[in-house]
């Protein structure tokens, strides 16, 4: 297992990159301005399973496999883009949210969940960030590598569940309080869609940095 001053300087490491947001959190805040709170937090959960998913797979090797292969990266890559673009543009065509009377539209919430997931586990640089990072963390000669893997991954996990849901709470109280004019939910639709298109495009262009 990691010795506890390496364990304090990965939680350390991680909530100083936790602070600069990334696609994710774009992703969390553009739902929790479209749809409130709770439509954010529970895109969050979705987010959070796509990372433990990535976590399991780096345990047992996998993410190492996806990032050896162009093919299978680019794969991943591409999926997650089209994806991406096309929750955007669906949320740009939309202009039921744009009626006063009727400011959402409503949106299960498996649907919010399944939502966050896909698109967190089709996110390259999740794969590329949890190869790269928790690595530098292990001790090989400590043994039981996959065990370090995984609870560096947890506490990776935790705080990015904690940090997502004060975005989405935030981000969600503002939209919520200025939420019921034609104007505001205008620019709900074209914030969220331009964002969620964005980010498809940003992950249409990532490419895997591998390390010898």
């Amino acid at each position: 297992m990691p010795s506890l001053s390496t364990y304090a300087v990965f939680v350390a490491t991680c909530l100083a990159l936790l602070a600069i947001p990334g696609p994710a959190v774009l992703y969390i805040v553009s739902r929790s301005i479209d749809q409130g709170r709770a439509a954010g937090l529970l895109s969050v959960l979705g987010v959070t399973t796509g990372t433990l998913v990535h976590i399991a797979a780096a345990a047992i090797g996998l993410s190492s496999l996806v990032l050896a292969s162009t093919v299978a990266f680019s794969a991943v890559r591409y999926a997650g883009a089209v994806y991406l673009v096309f929750l955007g543009v669906r949320r740009l065509l939309t202009r039921d949210s744009e009626s006063v009377v009727e400011t959402r539209t409503p949106r299960s919430s498996r649907r919010l969940y399944t939502q966050g997931f896909v698109v967190n586990l089709l996110n390259p640089k999740t794969i590329v960030f949890i190869f790269a990072f928790i690595p530098q963390f292990v001790d090989v000669k400590a043994g039981h590598v996959g065990v370090q893997i995984v609870l560096l991954g947890l506490t990776l996990a935790g705080l990015g569940l904690l940090s997502d849901s004060l975005y989405a709470i935030v981000a969600g109280s503002i939209a919520d309080r200025l939420r019921g004019s034609r104007a505001v939910a205008r620019f709900e639709r074209w914030f969220g869609g331009s964002i969620l298109v964005g980010l498809g495009v940003a992950a249409a262009l990532v490419s895997p940095h591998r390390s010898s």
